[in-house]
């Protein structure tokens, strides 16, 4: 019998590339999201909204409807449409990546953070417990670390000191874990992402948001004056961690998190140099100073995850930029 996998935000990234190699290893998979493709677009005044909704309209018919996978459009905060799903589902496995992110967006709107990444994980963590569920996976952030500069970042650091509202979510995520397993022995894996980008990609990341002002000839601000590091993780890098992680069973084995990350971070500066070559693009760089809720440095111990998992990809920055600009060159042409 086929293992029946539930992924939320399967009209994201990570989630529609997800579905789209777990359904090709022979898993049955059922994709939700809030976004009806059926609607396709309608426009608010707000061309960057046409964009995303488009992005998430393709990554459907790609990914999901290309495979022939189950989709269905569901608002996770309500909590009787989440027990409804779940019961006519019965999902072995559920990989919960639905979520408000952003950590700037945080800044300027946190309580748009309460809906989905409160109440929507609350649901969904509480019909895992409900339906005995012995495989929950979900997205946590590497955001959770707060700012230092003492690296690489591990498990075991505390993560108290959030500098941001999406952080202070993401923590609260894992402590929920955590009281839902001292009281119920629901088993959970969190998964701490490190930047993760690549072909269909966010928006509003770094890598889609810089190729885009670059491919319209527009000014790109370099905060912290560029000096800022991050650890970036290939998107396909990602995928084989999680199906991993799911293959192996690591999730039934109690309450825990884990970085998905390769320890390898890069300076904005030389992370733009790599995509303007990519590009074929010269950049115009305005320097700016540290936002707030930024931080310095992300970079990740990835010894816990080789632990569980063994060897991993680790795609270089160049060769991963050079698919995300092919790719975007492809879908969006200037």
């Amino acid at each position: 019998m086929k293992r029946k996998v539930l992924i939320t935000g399967a009209a994201g990234f990570i989630g529609s590339r997800l579905a789209e190699h777990l359904n090709a290893l022979g898993y049955e998979v059922l994709g939700c999201d809030m976004y009806n493709f059926r609607n396709q677009f309608f426009d608010v005044g707000d061309s960057n909204h046409l964009i995303l909704q488009r992005l998430r309209f393709d990554r459907i018919a790609h990914f999901l409807q290309g495979n022939q996978i189950q989709y269905q459009a569901i608002d996770l905060s309500e909590h009787g449409a989440v027990m409804s799903l779940f019961g006519s589902f019965q999902p072995d496995v559920v990989v919960h990546l639905a979520a408000q992110a952003g950590v700037r967006h945080s800044v300027k709107s946190p309580m748009d953070f309460v809906k989905s990444n409160l109440n929507g994980f609350a649901n969904v963590l509480d019909a895992c417990k409900h339906f005995e569920v012995q495989e929950f996976l979900y997205a946590s952030s590497s955001s959770v670390y707060g700012s230092r500069t003492d690296a690489p970042f591990r498990e075991t650091d505390r993560c108290d000191t959030p500098e941001s509202f999406y952080a202070a979510t993401k923590i609260a995520n894992e402590v929920m874990a955590q009281a839902y397993f001292a009281q119920y022995k629901t088993p959970s894996l969190g998964l701490r992402f490190f930047t993760v980008y690549g072909p269909w990609g966010r928006l509003d990341m770094a890598p889609l948001l810089f190729a885009q002002k670059m491919r319209k000839r527009q000014p790109i601000q370099l905060f912290g004056d560029g000096l800022l590091k991050r650890d970036f993780t290939y998107v396909g890098d990602t995928v084989f961690a999680l199906t991993r992680l799911i293959e192996l069973g690591v999730a039934r084995q109690g309450v825990d998190v884990v970085n998905v990350g390769h320890s390898s971070p890069i300076q904005v500066t030389d992370f733009v140099s790599l995509l303007s070559e990519c590009l074929g693009i010269e950049p115009m760089i305005e320097l700016a100073p540290m936002q707030v809720s930024d931080v310095p440095l992300t970079c990740a111990s990835d010894l816990k995850l080789l632990h569980l998992i063994g060897e991993w990809p680790h795609t270089s920055m160049k060769d991963g930029l050079a698919e995300m600009a092919k790719w975007l060159v492809n879908w969006q042409p200037a």
